[in-house]
């Protein structure tokens, strides 16, 4: 659900969590700093917008978040680390997932297609963010981080953020083999189902990233999975993407126990 120009989760998270995406738009309350393709709540400061600017967004996101006191900025490389953060870094960490314990402290993963997924334990007492596009969800990003947290999946939801749709998520045949080969805890036919032969294109598949994250999360015992079900790429007016423009910017999503 849209609120103040962020996308909140529609789930039954505990009450000491927060979580949100946030879109090209600047929150209620904020002007956006950046312009022309970034315009103009570009918060990624690795596409080459004004790095004045990119700060003014994060220094605005971290104003208008209640209990936000800063946020753990990683340097995504579609791997399958976590990192187990306690307290800000001055520099991003290599990492494309992380987990906290600590209030006020954010996890938060930057996007423009690719799939972010926030996590938190039933009873607030962990969050986490993953980064999952379809090297890194292949490669088992999402599983190293249900088993960083120190609770059974059993005792974890599971909120899927904006991300590109399979209508737009054209890919070679190297992808869907690449799933079958080595997509830990979901069947072949899960995968098969998650891939949409292309009327146009001899072996290439229009995939469901969202179908296949969801899949695997279930299978792995995660109690609740849900989605926001927007499409990055489809909605130009409101999210950043990388398949669609090319040069653009970065929205993040985020959780925080406050």
């Amino acid at each position: 659900m849209i609120i103040d120009d962020f996308i909140k989760p529609d789930w039954p998270a505990p009450a000491n969590i927060v979580a949100l995406a946030t879109t090209r738009l600047a929150p209620a309350g904020l002007v956006g700093a950046s312009g022309g393709a970034y315009a103009s709540f570009n918060l990624g400061d690795h596409v080459d917008d004004d790095a004045a600017s990119v700060q003014q967004n994060r220094a605005g996101l971290l104003e208008v978040c209640d209990g936000l006191q800063s946020i753990v900025w990683l340097q995504q490389v579609h791997g399958v680390d976590v990192h187990c953060a306690s307290g800000a870094s001055p520099a991003p960490i290599i990492a494309d997932a992380s987990i906290t314990a600590q209030s006020g402290l954010a996890c938060g993963i930057m996007t423009a297609d690719c799939l972010p997924v926030l996590f938190c334990r039933l009873d607030g007492g962990q969050v986490a963010a993953a980064h999952a596009g379809w090297r890194g969800l292949c490669a088992g990003v999402l599983a190293n981080t249900v088993k960083s947290f120190d609770c059974p999946p059993q005792e974890l939801m599971a909120w899927i953020g904006p991300a590109i749709s399979a209508a737009h998520f054209e890919v070679g045949a190297e992808v869907y083999q690449a799933f079958i080969d080595n997509f830990g805890a979901v069947s072949a036919g899960q995968i098969t189902q998650a891939f949409t032969p292309s009327a146009q294109r001899a072996g290439h598949f229009y995939a469901d990233l969202n179908a296949l994250a969801s899949a695997q999360l279930q299978k792995l015992g995660v109690a609740w999975v849900g989605s926001s079900n927007m499409c990055t790429f489809a909605d130009a007016n409101r999210f950043y993407s990388f398949r669609r423009d090319g040069q653009t910017g970065r929205q993040l999503s985020l959780i925080y126990i406050k």
